[in-house]
Formats: structure tokens, sequence, C-alpha cells
């Protein structure tokens, strides 16, 4: 299976990067994974309603830009389902089985995502009701990844 990550910013703390190789090392054996950093737009710090719709058009556009077109699409979305990791390996195992090789998540900026990316995507999910840094959410996301891949294999390390 692949799996594409799709979000906006680089990253620049070096625990972060740290931790994210290590996931990437870890889901090597299991899944082709592939990171694609969508630049985060300047915003002033005080945006009118107008202003954020521009910024999360044109960081959509540049994810858009990296998803490829039969890809089942999951948005991280702080209105999306709210699921455990049984229920991602489970949806995850799912998708493989019925025929789609290619699942992309999608982590938006710190002004949320686009509505043409949220109506790219199949699946919205939501890891909680708390506010989370979109470049933490990766290292996150990365660790349930590979927790998924885990107990979809019935290997030990989900406890």
């Amino acid at each position: 299976m692949n799996i594409q990550i799709v979000c906006v910013g680089k990253l620049k703390e070096k625990y972060l990067v740290q931790g994210i190789a290590e996931y990437s090392k870890r889901l090597a054996p299991y899944v082709r994974l592939s990171v694609h950093e969508v630049p985060d737009e300047k915003a002033p710090e005080n945006m009118s309603e107008a202003e954020m719709r521009q910024v999360q058009e044109k960081e959509g556009a540049g994810i858009l830009g990296h998803i490829k077109p039969d890809a089942h699409v999951i948005a991280l979305a702080i209105g999306g389902q709210l699921w455990s990791s049984e229920d991602l390996a489970a949806h995850i195992d799912k998708l493989g089985t019925y025929g789609t090789s290619t699942v992309a998540f999608v982590i938006g900026g710190s002004n949320g995502l686009s509505e043409a990316v949220l109506k790219r995507a199949q699946t919205k999910l939501s890891f909680g009701r708390m506010t989370l840094p979109h470049q933490l959410m990766r290292l996150v996301l990365m660790e349930q990844i590979y927790r998924a891949v885990k107990i979809n294999r019935g290997e030990p390390y989900h406890k």
C-alpha cells in the first residue's frame, strides 16, 4: 500500500524531524510512504474571514496538486469522525482489501483546510477536540499509521 502524507509547512524542530524519521524507518518494511510539504502562506496575525479563505485556498491548491487522482483522501479536520487506533487500522485494512492502493492523509496549516480539500476527502478524521500544532500532528499521525499497520499484521506493539 502507498501512504501519502500531504501537509502544510516545513518541519523546523529537530525532535519532530527525528521522530518522523524514526517512524518512516519503522514503516518502510510495510508501506511505501511519501511525505509532501506544501509551503505555508504568509498571513497577518489578525485576518479577516476573506483573507483566511484566501490563505486556505492557496494552501489547498498546493495540497491537491500532490494527491493522486485514485487516492482515498483522509483529511484531518476538527469536525471529523473520532476513531480509535483499531478503527483506523480497520479502515486502512478495508481500503487495501477492496483495491485502494493509495491512501492520502492531509494535514492543513494553522488556518485549517480549504473547502476544495474537504470536498476531495472521502473521510474526515479528528484526533480529538484539543488543538495541536500541525507540525506535531504529523508525528502523531505517523505513529498512528505505524500502530495501525502493526494491528493489521497481528504483530506486537499495540497495547
